[in-house]
C-alpha cells in the first residue's frame, strides 16, 4: 500500500550552518574523529600513537579486505572475518596505556588543549585529538573502526542505541518533500517512527511487502524517493528481501539504500558488497552479544555516514565509552558465537517443523520459508533466531509459553541466552486483537532467540512445554 505525502512543513536550519568552527569538511571529519588527516600531524609527546588510520594502517592492522568502491571486498572476506572481529580497529589509530592489550576505556566527557595555538592547529586538522565526548571517543573509534573492518564499509558512527542510529539516520539523510519505502514487516518502534513522526515533518512514507518489485517500482515511479528502508531478515518474520534487485531499482533513481541487518550480522551477510549503501546494527543484539549492552552501528559510503554524524553530533546520542568497550569486547567473538546461533537454530527449526502442535515454522534456512531462495543467495547462514505459531490461539501459545525452563520470557535477542517472547503479547498488546490481525501479529506466534546453550537442553525444554498445549 502506498502512502501519501504529509503536508506539515518543517523547520530546517541552513544546510551549511555548523555548531562549530567553520573547518573544512575534509579536515572537520579527520580532526572530530582523532585520526591524522595527513603525515606530519603534531601529537603531545605524553601520547603515543602506533599509526594513524586515515593516513594509511600499519601492516599489523587487521582489515577484512582490501576495499573496492565504498569498501566491497576485492577478494571473499568470509574467512577473514573472525580475524577482523578480534583485531579490527583496536591495533592502530588507539592510544597506547601502558602496553595495555585491550583497548582503554577513556572515561571522559571532554579533551584538554595546552594552549590556544594547539586548540587552533586541532580546528585545522593539524594536531591528532578529541575535542568534546559529544564529537567523539578513543573508545566509540575502536568501534567504529571494527564495525568498518567487518561490513567491508567506507566510514562507520556508533551511537546509543540501534534506535538512535536509524531515527538519526531517517531524519540526516531524508529531506522535508522527501519519501521513504519500507517493508510491512519490521520492528514496531521503527514503523511507529516512520509512519507516525515523519509525516509531521512533510515526509511521506510508503510501506510494502517485503519482494513486492511491482510495488517498489510504482513507489519508485510516483514519489520523490530518497530512501529504501528494510531489515532482512524483518522481525518477526524473518523476510528476507533481494538487496542486488532492490538496490539496482533504487539507484536507478537517485534513491538510497539501507538495509537494518541486525538479525543476520556481518557474519552471514554482506549488505554493502550486495549493494546497499548503508548497512545497520542494533549492536545490542549480536555484535556485543551478552544482553548488557545498549548500543547502534551504521556503517557505508562515507559521504553519507557523515551527513548523519553531522546531526548525531547536534542532536547527542552518544554512546557511553563504557558501553562501547562492552561493544568491543563482544564483537570479538561474534563469528564463534554466530557460527553455534546458525547451528542450532537451524536444528530445531526443522525438528519443530516436525512436531504436531506447531503449526508453521519462519526460518528462512528452511524452503518452506518464503524467502529460501533469497535468503540462500545472500546469506552464508541465517541466523538464531526462529519464529512459529503454535497450534491454536492466545491461550494455547501462552500455556506453552508459560511452561518454558530454559529460555527467559524477555524481548531482545542475539545474546548468548536463550529469549523466548510472544509479539502478540510483549511488543503489541496495546494494539488489540483486531489491529494486531491488521499488521500482521498473530496471537500464536512465537519469536525464538537461541542462545549458545546446547542444542538438546533447548530442544528438550520445548518438547516438555509443549506438552502444555491441548
Amino acid at each position: 500500500m502506498l502512502g501519501s505525502k504529509a503536508l506539515v512543513s518543517a523547520c530546517e536550519m541552513p544546510a551549511g550552518v555548523s555548531i562549530r568552527a567553520p573547518v573544512p569538511a575534509a579536515m572537520r571529519s579527520a580532526s572530530r574523529s582523532g585520526l591524522r588527516a595527513c603525515p606530519g600531524l603534531r601529537q603531545r609527546p605524553s601520547t603515543v600513537y602506533p599509526g594513524g588510520a586515515a593516513c594509511g594502517a600499519a601492516a599489523k592492522d587487521v582489515e577484512a579486505h582490501t576495499p573496492g568502491t565504498n569498501g566491497v571486498p576485492k577478494h571473499d572476506q568470509a574467512a577473514k572475518l573472525s580475524t577482523a572481529a578480534v583485531h579490527g580497529g583496536e591495533r592502530v589509530g588507539r592510544p597506547r596505556v601502558a602496553d595495555s592489550l585491550t583497548t582503554p576505556i577513556v572515561q571522559t566527557s571532554t579533551y584538554w588543549f595546552r594552549n590556544t595555538a594547539e586548540l587552533i592547529d586541532y580546528n585545522e586538522g593539524r594536531f591528532d585529538s578529541f575535542e568534546y565526548g559529544r564529537y567523539g571517543n578513543p573508545t566509540s573509534k575502536a568501534v567504529e573502526a571494527k564495525i568498518k573492518a567487518l561490513e567491508g564499509a567506507e566510514d562507520c558512527l556508533v551511537s546509543a542505541s540501534g534506535m538512535n542510529a536509524v531515527t538519526s539516520m531517517l531524519l540526516s539523510l531524508v529531506p522535508p518533500g522527501g519519501h521513504i519505502v519500507t517493508t510491512s514487516d519490521c520492528y514496531w518502534r521503527t514503523r511507529q517512527f516512520m509512519q507516525n513522526f515523519l509525516p509531521k515533518m512533510n515526509i511521506g512514507v510508503s510501506v510494502i511487502k517485503p519482494n513486492d518489485m511491482e510495488s517498489l517500482k510504482q513507489a519508485l515511479d510516483t514519489y520523490n524517493v530518497s530512501l529504501f528502508f528494510s531489515e532482512s531478515p524483518t522481525n518477526p518474520y524473518l523476510r528476507c528481501v533481494d538487496i542486488p534487485a532492490i538496490a539496482k531499482m533504487c539507484h536507478a533513481k537517485g534513491a538510497h539504500v539501507c538495509i537494518d541487518s541486525t538479525f543476520a550480522t556481518p557474519i552471514n551477510q554482506q549488505a554493502i558488497a550486495l549493494g546497499a549503501d548503508l548497512v545497520l546494527h542494533s549492536a545490542t543484539k549480536y555484535i556485543a552479544g551478552h544482553n548488557d549492552v545498549l548500543s547502534g552501528v551504521l556503517a557505508g559510503k562515507t559521504e553519507l555516514v557523515e551527513k548523519v554524524r553531522e546531526f548525531h553530533h547536534i542532536m547527542g546520542g552518544v554512546v557511553d565509552p563504557h558501553a562501547a568497550y562492552l561493544v568491543l569486547r563482544g564483537a570479538k567473538t561474534l563469528q564463534l558465537r554466530v557460527e553455534r546461533h546458525n547451528e542450532s537454530a537451524m536444528e530445531i527449526a526443522q525438528r519443530l517443523e516436525k512436531h504436531p502442535k506447531i503449526d508453521r515454522v519462519w526460518y528462512p534456512g528452511l524452503p518452506s520459508h518464503p524467502d529460501y531462495a533469497i535468503a540462500k543467495s545472500q546469506m552464508t547462514g541465517f541466523g538464531g533466531v526462529v519464529s512459529f505459531e503454535v497450534r491454536g490461539g492466545l491461550n494455547e501459545c501462552i500455556s506453552f509459553i508459560d511452561n518454558v525452563k530454559l529460555p527467559y520470557i524477555a524481548p531482545s535477542l542475539g545474546g548468548v541466552e536463550s529469549l523466548i517472547e510472544m509479539p502478540a503479547v510483549q511488543s503489541y498488546w496495546g494494539f488489540g486483537p483486531a489491529k494486531r490481525a491488521e499488521i500482521g501479529i498473530k496471537e500464536n506466534l512465537i519469536r525464538f532467540s537461541i542462545g549458545i546453550e546446547d542444542v538438546e537442553d533447548i530442544w528438550d525444554d520445548l518438547v516438555q512445554a509443549l506438552e502444555y498445549v491441548p
